[in-house]
């Protein structure tokens, strides 16, 4: 059972993009909720729940690639 290292790559570079998100989001999320009094608010909102999204797709697909890797049958 060999390891195809190049699958393999691509999934630390999924999760690696995932992780500045997965701080990135919260923090722009805290950040429209402490400022409700700007007119912004919404908008602020929806781009850091779309961050948190995009962290967690990247993440699980990070994840699936790497175990593509590792317990591919080929």
């Amino acid at each position: 059972m060999a390891t195809n290292k190049e699958l393999l790559a691509k999934g630390v570079k999924y999760l690696f993009g995932a992780l500045p998100l997965m701080f990135i989001g919260p923090s722009i999320m805290y950040n429209a909720f402490m400022n409700k009094q700007n007119n912004l608010h919404y908008l602020v909102l929806i781009l850091g729940c779309t961050i948190c999204l995009v962290s967690v797709f990247l993440a699980f697909k990070g994840l699936k690639t790497i175990t593509d890797a590792l317990f591919n049958d080929k």
